[in-house]
């Protein structure tokens, strides 16, 4: 593998982190008693994933896991967003809205490339499926 390959499977990785970060964090946000299962029903990743995710972001300060009991359950947590979370939400969601304006900016170029390919094929016709 080239350097180049192996620079763009990094940031591939670090575009999926931020994006499940960013996805993690805006569902805490709306709901922070979601549970780590809950968390990864909604947003359909493994609760392994979820738990990693959530541990780093703890870790790094942007979540606050508080416990606290509920009947039925001998342990629930609520995780809450931080000062440092929430300005790392609007960041994450900054990124990607950038990155997805790249995508779709590169899309909307290839698909005219591709009408004015068609268009350039389609007049050029000749034989039984021309169009007289």
């Amino acid at each position: 593998m080239n350097k180049i390959q192996k620079e763009d499977l990094h940031a591939q990785k670090t575009s999926t982190r931020d994006e499940l970060r960013l996805k993690v964090l805006l569902a805490l946000e709306e709901n922070p008693d979601l549970t780590q299962r809950q968390l990864a029903a909604e947003l359909g990743v493994s609760l392994g994933g979820i738990n990693y995710a959530l541990k780093a972001l703890i870790e790094r300060g942007f979540v606050k896991a508080k416990n606290f009991r509920k009947s039925g359950r001998k342990a629930a947590y609520l995780y809450v967003l931080t000062r440092k979370g929430i300005a790392e939400k609007t960041s994450l969601a900054t990124a990607f809205l950038g990155r997805k304006l790249e995508e779709y900016e590169m899309l909307r170029r290839e698909i005219e490339a591709l009408k004015g390919e068609v268009g350039h094929v389609n007049s050029g016709v000749s034989g039984p499926n021309a169009k007289s």
